[in-house]
């Protein structure tokens, strides 16, 4: 299976989806900012998945390296605010 991702180079945008015009930026910030953690909800705000479905692989490595950032830094910044803090049974 081949994955075909087409970067524009005047704004550096790379699209995820195609066929929907979705760029990786577009989803990553769907992911941070709007709370979208599946696929499913992807493709329901954004269209992702819902054409051809080649961009469906790549859509899943970027959801699971997105949740995986979000998860580490969010466990960072728990263990920093836990370390002045005493932890209570």
């Amino acid at each position: 299976m081949t994955i075909v991702l087409i970067r524009f180079y005047d704004c550096g945008a790379m699209y995820l989806c195609v066929c929907k015009a979705v760029s990786e930026r577009t989803a990553r910030r769907a992911i941070r900012e709007q709370g979208v953690v599946s696929l499913r909800e992807l493709s329901r705000s954004h269209g992702v998945g819902t054409c051809c479905g080649k961009c469906v692989p790549a859509a899943r490595e970027l959801l699971e390296q997105e949740l995986s950032s979000c998860t580490s830094a969010l466990s960072s910044a728990t263990l920093t605010l836990a370390g002045g803090v005493a932890a209570v049974a």
